[in-house]
């Protein structure tokens, strides 16, 4: 794996973002959006709206360049006014021209939506890691790129160029590291997790450490010296931002790239119990159990939907 915790856990999430649309409003209107299994994202390219949750809250108010990512297990109204009764997503009608619908009356408003894909992550490595609702809002320091890159995306999804979808897949990975980097310079909000470790200075050489070399028998002393703390001082620490003891991380990681290869790879899982620090294949099925819930084999027959290969 590299030194870049962020990459490597995004990788091994498989997160895909995927903007597949949006709409035009005006006047009166109002739209129910659910996430089910996916992390919705909505980006207000012109106007304003309100986000509506709909367990209950106090609206949001959405102004131009504003982007929101909700953990996709509530639904939300985005509206005009909280008054209204809001139409489902699937009954707004969608040119397939440019893939856009059209609320109300008139074009104040201009949203693009999408949802980024986290059934692959068994784990919830990522979904786990986010709050329920990110609002990153058009002052923020990342906002010039975040603008641009919601721009481009607009244009690539409406123009009906050659190579549109491909270029609107990237474009939407690059908006959401993007999202994910202003999560990390407000870490606070964050709840516990791997994030939030990553986002703390301090331990972050810890982090590196672990992920550069996840088959190293690592020991609390030399993760500790790393990030310049005592022994008890960095545990203390770490298990506060991250939400387990760095031993306890580091089991997890090796859990999470093992899933992923076993999702995507053809090795063995003697081969694969040794890339992540195991000696003993059954020390690491007995541990890959434990922590997933399944055998390897058994995970990589389900994930793949056939027969184990090994």
């Amino acid at each position: 794996m590299s030194v870049d915790p962020l990459s490597d856990a995004l990788a091994v999430a498989d997160a895909r973002c995927v903007f597949s649309g949006g709409f035009t409003a005006g006047g009166e209107w109002a739209i129910r959006l659910r996430g089910r299994d996916r992390l919705k994202v909505n980006a207000v390219v012109r106007g304003s709206c309100l986000l509506v949750p709909e367990e209950g809250g106090a609206p949001l108010v959405l102004e131009e360049g504003d982007i929101v990512v909700s953990d996709g297990r509530r639904s939300y109204v985005l509206c005009s006014d909280p008054g209204l009764e809001p139409v489902g997503a699937g009954e707004v009608h969608v040119d397939p021209r440019n893939r856009m619908a059209h609320l109300g009356d008139g074009e104040d408003v201009v949203c693009v939506s999408g949802h980024i894909d986290v059934s692959r992550d068994s784990g919830d490595l990522l979904r786990r890691a986010l709050p329920r609702l990110i609002h990153v809002r058009a002052g923020a320091v990342e906002a010039p790129v975040l603008s641009w890159l919601t721009g481009q995306l607009l244009r690539e999804m409406t123009a009906g160029r050659a190579g549109g979808e491909f270029a609107s897949d990237h474009l939407a990975q690059l908006l959401f590291v993007q999202v994910l980097r202003v999560c990390l310079a407000d870490a606070d909000r964050l709840p516990a997790g791997w994030l939030r470790a990553l986002a703390d200075e301090r331990l972050a050489p810890a982090l590196r450490l672990m992920h550069g070399e996840p088959q190293r028998p690592w020991q609390l002393e030399e993760l500790a010296w790393a990030a310049a703390m005592s022994r008890t001082t960095f545990a203390l620490r770490f298990k506060e931002a991250a939400g387990v003891p760095p031993l306890t991380y580091l089991l997890n990681w090796r859990m999470s790239l093992a899933a992923r290869a076993l999702r995507e790879d053809e090795t063995s899982v003697a081969a694969l119990a040794r890339s992540v620090g195991y000696t003993s294949e059954s020390a690491f099925s007995n541990a890959f159990k434990r922590t997933v819930g399944v055998a390897p084999r058994r995970y990589r027959e389900t994930a793949r939907g056939g027969a184990a290969t090994d």
